[in-house]
């Protein structure tokens, strides 16, 4: 059988082309070997087109679209009700009678008929991707085998409670430079359109050599006068552009690989990946999820292209009987306090309780980092918003304070 793929090297370049392969695991570890990193995969048939799901390309790693606050308060209410001998069933079918109408008001109870038809839980969830990911269905079966589904779903609970605390503080802490870079485009907007098109007529009637930062002022709010169009424009297209090529494979993997090797939020950014990584594959592993599973399920959940790449070694490894330390060791994305806790998990047995204390010891450190970050752009921001404008109202009048000292040194000669 005939698989395309799309993938890069370890250089960045982006690789496609066809080979053969027995099956779909067989060429992916063919890829793995030569050191690839696959970001897409199909089966293609003679006449070349993709047999695989969806009909095309099998997109590997990312995220989906979940909604992490309807289903932080469906898995807390559900282990509650669950926990106190109330059947599956009749438990959701009592938060559906809670929900408002809406989207997922319909997920719910699309949930229950499932179940009222003999599904199990994770057979269900498995219908609802954009809610339920790889990772919680694979710890809802564990429950369901292991009759513990009370301690699995408020593991879960806790998994995407964290998850959205962990969001939420990155976005409160991003609010207020977000509002400063609005409020300084507009600013500059506002002077660049209407306030120095008011000087260009008084330095006419002046008619005084005007100093090269005046001119340049000047030239500018002339041209943005004439084409502001032109500027919009451009502003729309090149957003719409950046968007649409950070869409793509490759451009997810050029944003992901810069991200990590940036001087200082490089380091923040590692870090969140590490917590996300440690607490997933603690979690999973915790329920009983066995380590290459939960290492699979970790790698669809990671949500950066490199850290799936550092995963994907770490599957190698254990495939061969080697240590998930050894892959993050030599991966160079994971602090090495992390690797010796994770090399001293393994020799006690313990790798599920010790990744579970490494994430929770990385969030608390992270949410102090961006709180640190946020109070340090924030000046930084508003000391940049008054160097410009400084500067335009400096060199606007400028040609003012010469006409003056030009006007008393006359006077003064007479």
């Amino acid at each position: 059988m005939k698989f395309a793929y799309r993938a890069f090297d370890l250089k960045g370049r982006q690789i496609d082309d066809v080979f053969d392969a027995a099956t779909l695991q067989e060429a992916e570890e063919q890829l793995r070997k030569k050191g690839l990193f696959v970001v897409e995969i199909a089966a293609r048939s003679v006449a070349g087109q993709g047999t695989s799901e969806g009909g095309g390309f099998r997109l590997r790693g990312g995220g989906r679209t979940s909604r992490l606050r309807e289903v932080s308060g469906f898995m807390r209410q559900l282990s509650v009700l669950v926990a106190t001998g109330t059947p599956m069933v009749e438990s959701i079918a009592a938060l559906e009678r809670q929900v408002p109408e809406g989207p997922w008001r319909s997920t719910v109870e699309n949930l229950r008929q499932r179940l009222e038809e003999g599904q199990q839980l994770s057979e269900a969830m498995a219908s609802h991707p954009q809610y339920f990911d790889s990772v919680c269905q694979s710890l809802i079966a564990a429950g369901e085998s292991g009759g513990q589904m009370d301690e699995m779903l408020k593991r879960l609970s806790q998994l995407v409670r964290q998850q959205l605390k962990v969001r939420s503080s990155i976005k409160g802490a991003m609010v207020y430079p977000s509002l400063l870079i609005c409020v300084s485009i507009g600013v500059l907007g506002a002077m660049f359109g209407f306030v120095l098109p008011r000087f260009e007529g008084l330095f006419e009637t002046l008619d005084a050599p005007l100093p090269p930062s005046t001119k340049i002022m000047m030239g500018i709010s002339a041209w943005l006068k004439d084409w502001w169009f032109l500027a919009i424009g451009g502003a729309i297209a090149a957003a719409v552009g950046t968007k649409v090529y950070l869409s793509t494979p490759s451009g997810r993997f050029m944003l992901h690989r810069t991200l990590v090797r940036l001087p200082q939020f490089g380091k923040i950014v590692r870090s969140l990946a590490t917590a996300r990584i440690a607490r997933v594959l603690g979690v999973l592993l915790e329920g009983k999820v066995p380590l290459l599973e939960a290492l699979q399920l970790t790698r669809d959940a990671t949500g950066n292209l490199c850290y799936s790449q550092v995963i994907r070694d770490a599957e190698d490894r254990v495939v061969r009987g080697d240590n998930v330390s050894t892959a993050f060791a030599q991966s160079g994305l994971i602090p090495q306090a992390v690797v010796e806790a994770v090399k001293s998990g393994e020799k006690t047995g313990r790798l599920a309780a010790v990744l579970t204390s490494v994430a929770d010891y990385l969030d608390e450190d992270n949410e102090l980092i961006v709180k640190s970050l946020a109070s340090i752009i924030e000046p930084m921001i508003l000391l940049l918003l008054g160097l410009i404008v400084g500067f335009v109202a400096i060199s606007m009048f400028l040609p003012l304070f010469d006409l003056t000292s030009g006007a008393g040194g006359a006077g003064g000669a007479q």
